[in-house]
């Protein structure tokens, strides 16, 4: 069956979708053998796990390469960061023709503005709304009308007042919705009353992000579900995880603690790599 369909019914379904982040092949595996029905790829875990500064330096032809390695070793559904579609209309539709050959099943659009400050601001949302729109065009163009596309706003970390900054977020989730999108992901939610408005006022699939630095210790996944939220992404634990253990490897190693990184071993022995290294 299309991956695009499968993720769609995930999506869709009365279970919330949980998708773990993926930054290379191994990371991908790991998740799909752990029995997660679809991985997605995130371009700001892409850029840390290139060492660059920052995720605009991902080109659009390394994230295509990165995220077709992390295709090509799963069967389960992978959704790719198409980031802003690298440029205005013209630019998303080669973007997403791209994306769609390389074999994704869905894809993030989102409407921030990609300048590098520290400060995020958002792109005027009648072009966000025209990249929505060209994006479900070539899908339909290039035989896969069930490409998954989720509209992601920064509106809400945009906005100096958070009460306006949800009312605007809400507001363009609901247009995105309206022009093609198949979900909508508003980033930087802290709290559970903001999930839940959100999920009340937004008219279809929501996506939130959980596990992150400002809303980790404020819900959970099972509160996510509990409310019926449609997809948790989980963007950056993975690549967190897997720094902070290299890191403690590292410094027992450094100080001749090596014995140490056995014992863990022989408690945790390392799992059958030539089962998880091939396709289920």
């Amino acid at each position: 069956m299309n991956k695009s369909i499968i993720l769609r019914k995930l999506i869709n379904s009365d279970q919330t979708l949980i998708m773990p982040d993926a930054y290379d092949p191994i990371s991908a595996k790991l998740i799909e053998n752990t029995g997660f029905k679809a991985v997605q790829c995130s371009g700001y875990s892409f850029s840390i796990a290139a060492g660059y500064e920052n995720e605009r330096d991902v080109s659009l032809d390394e994230n295509l390469l990165w995220t077709k390695k992390i295709v090509e070793a799963v069967n389960v559904p992978v959704m790719a960061d198409a980031e802003d579609g690298y440029g205005g209309p013209e630019e998303v539709l080669e973007t997403v023709e791209r994306f769609i050959k390389i074999g994704v099943a869905g894809l993030n659009l989102e409407d921030q503005i990609p300048d590098g400050k520290s400060t995020v601001s958002v792109i005027d949302e009648d072009l966000m709304m025209h990249k929505i729109m060209v994006a479900r065009e070539i899908a339909e163009v290039k035989n896969n009308p069930d490409l998954v596309i989720n509209g992601r706003t920064d509106a809400l970390k945009s906005a100096s007042d958070r009460d306006e900054g949800l009312d605007m977020a809400i507001e363009r989730a609901n247009l995105y919705l309206d022009v093609g999108a198949d979900l909508a992901f508003i980033t930087y939610v802290e709290t559970l009353d903001e999930v839940k408005r959100i999920n009340q006022e937004v008219n279809g699939p929501v996506s939130i992000a959980a596990g992150m630095p400002y809303n980790l210790e404020n819900f959970s996944i099972n509160h996510l579900k509990q409310l019926g939220v449609s997809r948790v992404s989980l963007p950056t634990l993975l690549i967190f995880s897997s720094i902070n253990t290299l890191l403690k490897s590292l410094n027992l190693i450094k100080n001749d603690q090596m014995t140490e990184i056995l014992d863990e071993w022989i408690l945790n022995p390392v799992p059958d790599l030539n089962r998880i290294l091939k396709k289920i």
